[in-house]
């Protein structure tokens, strides 16, 4: 069994699935409004790794890195990953894929990779591991292949061997998820992460996918929250004149119309139902969180949700 379905994951599947597929399985149980998906976990990676005999090879790349010399870190990187791309795919684990990915019901799907030492308080991985939008049946598995790889970018066996994951065992979950071409999307930090203000939750939003954010290439509006009262306190219009939309199989940038490019992204109304959306899975966790959420069609998805790890 290679593959499991949101709904029968929970935070205890970290090992198998990751920190960002156990905890999109753990929101769904918990009715959260997470888009459907399934998880690659990790024993598909390894038994690639085993089935091609790749698992030796690369252990000896690795054992050439020195973490103060960055160039064997890029030319080990670069070797690592054509060798994972370049091999066959294997045929059982395929056939899972396709299998699940066909329930789904969906012709675009986002395929995210998601570590197995993810997102703990002293190792976040955040941003270390690549992620790919709009992805359909016919590039799916090649997709999949490339979220293996990302876990050998030279960022990410710099991260591991700093953060000395590299005498334990790291491997690489994906999460197929089905894709939300969001009007409006954003970052909500339920606890203020400069001033750390626990009575206030940032809302930060912007039109198209949520990558112009992430990515860093646009600035977005920011919304400040009084979480108790359920007050705006401030509301920050950010111009937005560039959005990134789906284009084919993957992303393009886009021009905002000009009658919206001064505008508040989310209204008052929706400002308040994503505050609730995001306070409720603040209880649920226990502890402050930072959470990815899309707005299709007048409905509220959250794509992932990690805690704050900057809190002291």
């Amino acid at each position: 069994m290679y593959t499991k379905n949101f709904k029968k994951l929970s935070k205890e599947n970290t090992g198998t699935a990751g920190g960002k597929g156990a905890s999109l399985g753990e929101m769904t149980r918990a009715g959260i409004p997470v888009p459907p998906g399934f998880v690659v976990l990790a024993q598909a990676f390894d038994n690639f790794l085993e089935e091609t005999d790749l698992g030796v090879e690369i252990e000896a790349l690795l054992h050439k890195v020195k973490v103060k010399d960055i160039n064997p870190i890029e030319k080990v990187s670069e070797e690592i990953r054509n060798l994972i791309l370049s091999a066959k795919f294997p045929k059982d684990i395929a056939k899972e894929i396709l299998i699940e990915f066909s329930k789904l019901k969906a012709k675009y799907v986002a395929v995210r990779s998601s570590a197995t030492a993810e997102d703990s308080f002293t190792a976040s991985w955040a941003g270390e591991l690549e992620t790919y939008l709009n992805t359909s049946k016919e590039n799916l598995l090649e997709n999949v292949k490339k979220c293996w790889a990302s876990l050998f970018t030279p960022r990410a066996i710099f991260y591991r061997f700093e953060k000395k994951l590299n005498r334990q065992k790291v491997s690489v979950a994906v999460v197929v998820q089905k894709m939300v071409q969001s009007e409006i999307s954003g970052i909500t930090f339920t606890v203020h992460p400069v001033t750390k203000d626990y009575n206030q939750m940032v809302i930060e939003a912007g039109y198209g996918l949520g990558e112009a954010i992430v990515g860093g290439k646009i600035t977005p509006d920011t919304y400040i929250v009084h979480k108790i009262k359920n007050t705006i306190l401030d509301a920050n219009i950010s111009e937005q004149k560039m959005m990134v939309v789906r284009h084919g199989n993957g992303t393009k940038e886009d021009v905002v119309p000009k009658a919206k490019q001064k505008k508040q992204k989310l209204s008052d109304k929706y400002i308040l139902e994503l505050v609730k959306i995001c306070q409720n899975i603040e209880n649920y966790y226990k502890k402050p969180q930072d959470i990815e959420w899309a707005l299709e069609k007048n409905k509220f998805y959250i794509v992932q949700s990690r805690p704050i790890t900057t809190l002291k």
